[in-house]
Protein backbone atom coordinates (compact mmCIF):
# COMPACT_ATOMS: atom_id res chain seq x y z
CA UNK A 1 0.00 0.00 0.00
CA UNK A 2 1.18 3.70 -1.28
CA UNK A 3 0.13 6.29 1.42
CA UNK A 4 1.21 9.93 1.02
CA UNK A 5 0.76 12.95 3.15
CA UNK A 6 0.74 15.73 0.77
CA UNK A 7 1.20 19.39 2.62
CA UNK A 8 2.33 22.53 1.79
CA UNK A 9 5.72 22.55 2.96
CA UNK A 10 6.81 18.53 2.97
CA UNK A 11 5.28 15.46 1.24
CA UNK A 12 5.97 12.46 2.50
CA UNK A 13 5.30 8.86 0.93
CA UNK A 14 5.59 5.26 2.59
CA UNK A 15 4.78 1.77 1.47
CA UNK A 16 3.51 -0.03 4.12
CA UNK A 17 2.44 -3.70 5.07
CA UNK A 18 -1.35 -3.26 6.25
CA UNK A 19 -2.90 -5.55 8.75
CA UNK A 20 -6.18 -3.90 10.02
CA UNK A 21 -5.05 -0.55 11.75
CA UNK A 22 -1.35 -2.21 12.02
CA UNK A 23 1.31 -0.66 10.14
CA UNK A 24 4.62 -2.23 8.63
CA UNK A 25 6.78 0.34 7.33
CA UNK A 26 8.34 -0.89 4.12
CA UNK A 27 9.88 2.33 2.57
CA UNK A 28 9.53 5.77 3.52
CA UNK A 29 10.96 9.46 1.99
CA UNK A 30 10.19 12.74 2.91
CA UNK A 31 10.28 15.58 -0.08
CA UNK A 32 10.34 19.21 0.15
CA UNK A 33 6.89 19.98 -1.80
CA UNK A 34 7.77 23.68 -3.24
CA UNK A 35 11.10 21.57 -4.98
CA UNK A 36 8.75 19.91 -7.06
CA UNK A 37 6.78 20.55 -9.75
CA UNK A 38 4.03 18.34 -9.52
CA UNK A 39 2.83 14.99 -7.43
CA UNK A 40 3.86 12.76 -10.30
CA UNK A 41 7.37 13.87 -10.30
CA UNK A 42 7.40 13.13 -6.50
CA UNK A 43 5.86 9.80 -6.74
CA UNK A 44 8.40 9.01 -9.40
CA UNK A 45 11.08 10.09 -7.70
CA UNK A 46 9.87 7.70 -4.90
CA UNK A 47 9.15 4.28 -6.41
CA UNK A 48 12.14 4.04 -8.89
CA UNK A 49 14.51 4.95 -5.96
CA UNK A 50 13.12 2.07 -4.25
CA UNK A 51 12.16 0.18 -6.91
CA UNK A 52 8.73 -0.30 -5.50
CA UNK A 53 5.62 -1.32 -7.62
CA UNK A 54 2.15 -1.09 -5.77
CA UNK A 55 -1.22 -2.21 -6.41
CA UNK A 56 -3.30 0.54 -4.82
CA UNK A 57 -2.40 4.11 -3.11
CA UNK A 58 -4.15 6.20 -1.14
CA UNK A 59 -3.08 10.23 -0.57
CA UNK A 60 -4.22 13.19 2.01
CA UNK A 61 -4.12 16.46 0.36
CA UNK A 62 -3.94 19.82 2.11
CA UNK A 63 -7.46 21.13 0.24
CA UNK A 64 -10.65 20.18 -0.82
CA UNK A 65 -11.17 16.82 -2.59
CA UNK A 66 -13.99 16.41 -5.53
CA UNK A 67 -14.96 13.38 -7.51
CA UNK A 68 -10.81 12.34 -6.44
CA UNK A 69 -9.40 15.50 -8.05
CA UNK A 70 -7.97 17.84 -5.74
CA UNK A 71 -6.29 21.66 -6.67
CA UNK A 72 -4.13 22.02 -3.28
CA UNK A 73 -4.01 24.95 -1.28
CA UNK A 74 -1.08 25.96 -0.48
CA UNK A 75 0.80 24.92 -3.88
CA UNK A 76 0.04 24.54 -7.67
CA UNK A 77 -0.79 21.67 -7.90
CA UNK A 78 -3.88 19.99 -9.56
CA UNK A 79 -4.34 16.42 -8.42
CA UNK A 80 -6.05 13.61 -10.52
CA UNK A 81 -6.52 10.03 -9.08
CA UNK A 82 -6.97 8.38 -12.10
CA UNK A 83 -3.88 10.02 -14.20
CA UNK A 84 -1.64 8.70 -11.43
CA UNK A 85 -3.43 4.95 -11.95
CA UNK A 86 -2.37 5.41 -15.44
CA UNK A 87 0.72 7.21 -15.17
CA UNK A 88 2.14 4.21 -12.57
CA UNK A 89 -0.29 1.33 -13.27
CA UNK A 90 -2.03 1.49 -10.05
CA UNK A 91 -5.19 -0.09 -9.72
CA UNK A 92 -7.06 1.95 -7.31
CA UNK A 93 -5.73 5.66 -5.97
CA UNK A 94 -7.75 7.48 -3.61
CA UNK A 95 -7.82 11.07 -2.63
CA UNK A 96 -8.60 12.41 0.58
CA UNK A 97 -8.85 15.11 2.56
CA UNK A 98 -5.54 15.72 4.92
CA UNK A 99 -7.89 15.96 8.12
CA UNK A 100 -9.94 13.13 7.13
CA UNK A 101 -6.53 11.49 6.46
CA UNK A 102 -5.59 12.34 10.33
CA UNK A 103 -8.97 11.19 11.03
CA UNK A 104 -8.49 7.53 9.86
CA UNK A 105 -4.89 7.25 10.98
CA UNK A 106 -5.98 8.05 14.69
CA UNK A 107 -6.94 4.25 14.72
CA UNK A 108 -3.47 3.57 14.19
CA UNK A 109 -1.81 5.04 17.08
CA UNK A 110 -1.23 3.76 20.57
CA UNK A 111 -1.95 5.63 24.22
CA UNK A 112 1.45 6.52 24.46
CA UNK A 113 0.54 9.26 21.78
CA UNK A 114 -1.63 11.18 22.82
CA UNK A 115 -2.04 13.81 25.75
CA UNK A 116 -4.99 14.72 27.49
CA UNK A 117 -5.72 18.37 27.89
CA UNK A 118 -9.12 17.25 29.59
CA UNK A 119 -10.09 13.94 31.07
CA UNK A 120 -13.80 14.49 29.71
CA UNK A 121 -16.81 11.85 30.82
CA UNK A 122 -15.69 8.25 31.56
CA UNK A 123 -19.33 7.59 29.44
CA UNK A 124 -18.21 9.82 26.27
CA UNK A 125 -19.49 8.67 23.39
CA UNK A 126 -20.61 9.67 19.77
CA UNK A 127 -18.92 11.78 17.07
CA UNK A 128 -15.45 13.48 17.38
CA UNK A 129 -13.65 16.00 15.85
CA UNK A 130 -10.17 16.98 15.05
CA UNK A 131 -8.52 20.62 14.26
CA UNK A 132 -4.97 20.96 13.03
CA UNK A 133 -2.83 24.09 12.86
CA UNK A 134 0.18 23.99 10.63
CA UNK A 135 0.94 25.24 7.10
CA UNK A 136 -2.53 26.01 7.02
CA UNK A 137 -5.83 24.74 9.19
CA UNK A 138 -7.48 21.80 9.02
CA UNK A 139 -10.48 20.22 10.64
CA UNK A 140 -12.48 17.46 10.41
CA UNK A 141 -15.26 15.19 11.32
CA UNK A 142 -15.86 11.61 13.11
CA UNK A 143 -19.63 10.78 12.25
CA UNK A 144 -20.38 7.82 15.04
CA UNK A 145 -22.87 5.40 12.73
CA UNK A 146 -24.09 3.16 15.68
CA UNK A 147 -21.06 0.53 14.69
CA UNK A 148 -17.88 3.07 14.96
CA UNK A 149 -16.48 6.08 13.17
CA UNK A 150 -16.43 7.62 10.22
CA UNK A 151 -14.47 10.41 9.24
CA UNK A 152 -15.27 13.21 6.66
CA UNK A 153 -13.69 16.38 5.77
CA UNK A 154 -14.26 19.89 5.89
CA UNK A 155 -12.94 23.39 4.47
CA UNK A 156 -13.89 24.52 8.32
CA UNK A 157 -10.48 26.22 8.32
CA UNK A 158 -11.33 28.73 5.92
CA UNK A 159 -14.49 30.10 7.64
CA UNK A 160 -14.68 33.99 8.75
CA UNK A 161 -12.29 34.37 11.66
CA UNK A 162 -14.99 36.03 14.36
CA UNK A 163 -13.36 38.38 16.77
CA UNK A 164 -14.23 38.03 20.35
CA UNK A 165 -13.02 40.94 22.21
CA UNK A 166 -11.83 44.92 21.69
CA UNK A 167 -8.00 43.61 20.86
CA UNK A 168 -9.36 41.11 18.16
CA UNK A 169 -11.57 43.35 16.47
CA UNK A 170 -8.40 45.14 16.20
CA UNK A 171 -7.03 42.45 15.02
CA UNK A 172 -9.23 41.52 12.61
CA UNK A 173 -9.13 45.15 11.05
CA UNK A 174 -5.45 44.73 10.81
CA UNK A 175 -5.48 42.10 8.76
CA UNK A 176 -8.56 43.12 6.44
CA UNK A 177 -5.96 45.56 5.05
CA UNK A 178 -3.84 42.32 4.33
CA UNK A 179 -6.61 39.82 3.17
CA UNK A 180 -9.72 39.90 0.74
CA UNK A 181 -10.92 37.80 2.98
CA UNK A 182 -9.81 37.16 6.99
CA UNK A 183 -10.34 33.56 7.56
CA UNK A 184 -9.59 31.31 11.04
CA UNK A 185 -6.21 29.86 8.93
CA UNK A 186 -5.14 33.49 8.85
CA UNK A 187 -4.54 33.27 12.92
CA UNK A 188 -4.28 29.69 13.11
CA UNK A 189 -1.46 28.24 11.64
CA UNK A 190 2.25 28.92 10.89
CA UNK A 191 2.10 32.15 8.86
CA UNK A 192 -1.09 33.10 11.34
CA UNK A 193 1.58 33.04 13.95
CA UNK A 194 3.08 35.17 12.11
CA UNK A 195 0.56 37.28 11.71
CA UNK A 196 -0.59 37.69 15.20
CA UNK A 197 3.23 38.58 15.89
CA UNK A 198 3.23 41.42 13.51
CA UNK A 199 -0.40 42.56 14.70
CA UNK A 200 0.73 42.78 18.65
CA UNK A 201 4.01 44.85 16.98
CA UNK A 202 1.73 47.18 15.38
CA UNK A 203 -0.57 47.21 18.37
CA UNK A 204 2.68 48.01 20.86
CA UNK A 205 4.27 49.88 18.74
CA UNK A 206 7.21 48.22 18.87
CA UNK A 207 10.30 47.09 17.38
CA UNK A 208 11.62 43.36 16.06
CA UNK A 209 14.49 42.67 18.05
CA UNK A 210 17.80 42.61 15.72
CA UNK A 211 18.62 39.19 16.80
CA UNK A 212 14.93 37.96 16.13
CA UNK A 213 14.58 39.76 12.74
CA UNK A 214 17.59 37.51 11.61
CA UNK A 215 16.21 34.33 13.17
CA UNK A 216 13.05 34.91 10.83
CA UNK A 217 15.02 36.13 7.30
CA UNK A 218 17.24 33.48 8.22
CA UNK A 219 14.70 30.78 8.87
CA UNK A 220 11.10 29.47 9.82
CA UNK A 221 9.78 33.28 11.09
CA UNK A 222 7.11 30.67 12.95
CA UNK A 223 9.69 28.47 14.89
CA UNK A 224 11.77 31.93 15.65
CA UNK A 225 8.81 33.46 17.67
CA UNK A 226 7.54 30.22 18.73
CA UNK A 227 10.94 29.35 20.23
CA UNK A 228 11.16 33.41 22.00
CA UNK A 229 7.88 33.24 23.09
CA UNK A 230 8.48 29.80 25.38
CA UNK A 231 12.24 30.28 25.94
CA UNK A 232 10.84 33.53 27.76
CA UNK A 233 13.36 35.43 25.87
CA UNK A 234 10.89 37.69 24.38
CA UNK A 235 7.59 39.02 25.77
CA UNK A 236 5.80 40.14 22.56
CA UNK A 237 6.76 36.85 21.60
CA UNK A 238 5.26 35.13 24.39
CA UNK A 239 1.83 36.97 23.89
CA UNK A 240 1.48 36.09 20.42
CA UNK A 241 1.81 32.28 21.61
CA UNK A 242 -0.72 33.07 24.38
CA UNK A 243 -2.88 34.84 21.85
CA UNK A 244 -2.49 31.72 19.86
CA UNK A 245 -3.32 28.92 22.01
CA UNK A 246 -6.73 31.38 23.25
CA UNK A 247 -7.60 31.89 19.47
CA UNK A 248 -7.06 27.91 19.26
CA UNK A 249 -9.00 26.77 21.71
CA UNK A 250 -12.09 29.39 20.74
CA UNK A 251 -12.13 27.92 17.18
CA UNK A 252 -11.59 24.47 18.67
CA UNK A 253 -14.73 24.78 20.91
CA UNK A 254 -16.82 26.36 18.08
CA UNK A 255 -16.10 23.21 15.68
CA UNK A 256 -16.97 20.85 18.84
CA UNK A 257 -20.07 22.22 19.24
CA UNK A 258 -20.69 22.19 15.58
CA UNK A 259 -19.82 18.48 14.79
CA UNK A 260 -21.17 17.28 18.52
CA UNK A 261 -18.08 15.88 19.17
CA UNK A 262 -19.36 14.48 22.71
CA UNK A 263 -16.65 11.42 21.98
CA UNK A 264 -13.59 13.26 22.31
CA UNK A 265 -11.71 15.70 20.28
CA UNK A 266 -8.07 15.84 19.08
CA UNK A 267 -5.47 18.16 18.11
CA UNK A 268 -3.19 17.26 15.28
CA UNK A 269 -1.07 18.69 13.15
CA UNK A 270 2.31 20.15 13.51
CA UNK A 271 2.31 22.75 15.80
CA UNK A 272 0.39 21.60 18.89
CA UNK A 273 3.06 18.88 20.00
CA UNK A 274 5.83 21.90 19.41
CA UNK A 275 3.82 24.15 21.82
CA UNK A 276 2.43 21.69 24.69
CA UNK A 277 3.30 23.40 27.52
CA UNK A 278 1.36 26.83 26.33
CA UNK A 279 -1.39 24.62 25.67
CA UNK A 280 -1.72 22.92 28.66
CA UNK A 281 -1.36 26.37 30.54
CA UNK A 282 -5.27 26.80 30.90
CA UNK A 283 -5.78 29.15 28.42
CA UNK A 284 -6.34 27.07 25.40
CA UNK A 285 -9.27 25.02 27.37
CA UNK A 286 -10.39 28.20 29.42
CA UNK A 287 -11.40 29.69 25.31
CA UNK A 288 -12.74 26.09 24.44
CA UNK A 289 -14.96 26.42 26.79
CA UNK A 290 -16.00 29.44 27.10
CA UNK A 291 -19.83 28.47 25.17
CA UNK A 292 -22.32 30.12 27.50
CA UNK A 293 -24.87 27.50 27.81
CA UNK A 294 -23.24 24.92 25.89
CA UNK A 295 -19.79 25.07 28.86
CA UNK A 296 -21.19 21.67 30.50
CA UNK A 297 -21.49 20.24 26.99
CA UNK A 298 -17.94 20.52 26.89
CA UNK A 299 -16.82 19.64 29.88
CA UNK A 300 -17.63 16.78 29.00
CA UNK A 301 -15.57 16.11 26.10
CA UNK A 302 -11.92 14.15 26.40
CA UNK A 303 -9.85 16.60 24.64
CA UNK A 304 -5.86 14.92 23.54
CA UNK A 305 -3.22 16.43 22.13
CA UNK A 306 -1.90 14.20 19.08
CA UNK A 307 1.65 13.61 19.27
CA UNK A 308 2.59 11.49 16.57
CA UNK A 309 3.36 13.32 13.57
CA UNK A 310 3.13 10.28 11.10
CA UNK A 311 -0.66 10.24 11.82
CA UNK A 312 -1.48 11.84 8.16
CA UNK A 313 0.92 8.88 6.58
CA UNK A 314 -1.22 6.53 8.77
CA UNK A 315 -4.47 7.59 8.06
CA UNK A 316 -4.68 7.00 4.15
CA UNK A 317 -2.69 3.02 4.35
CA UNK A 318 -5.97 2.88 6.96
CA UNK A 319 -8.49 3.67 4.36
CA UNK A 320 -7.30 2.28 1.59
CA UNK A 321 -7.29 -1.25 4.00
CA UNK A 322 -10.59 -0.53 5.07
CA UNK A 323 -11.86 -0.37 1.64
CA UNK A 324 -10.66 -4.42 1.15
CA UNK A 325 -7.12 -3.26 -0.62
CA UNK A 326 -4.28 -3.75 0.44
CA UNK A 327 -0.41 -3.73 -0.68
CA UNK A 328 3.10 -3.97 -0.36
Amino acid sequence: MLAGDIGGTKTRLAVFDVAGTRLETVAEQTFHSRGHASLEDIIGQFLARHSLAVEAAAFGIAGPVRHNEADTTNLPWHINATGLEQRFAIAQVDLLNDLEANAWGIRALPAEDFTPLQAGAADAGGNCAIIAAGTGLGEAGMCHDGTGLRPFATEGGHTDFSPGSELEIELLRFLQQRYAHVSWERVLSGPGLVNLHDFLRHHHRSQVPAWLADEMQHGDPAAAISGAGQSGRDALCAEALGLFAHLYGVEAGNLALKVMATGGFYLGGGIAPKILTVLQDGRFLRAFLAKGRMQSVLERIPVQVILNDRTALYGPAVFAARQGRHAA
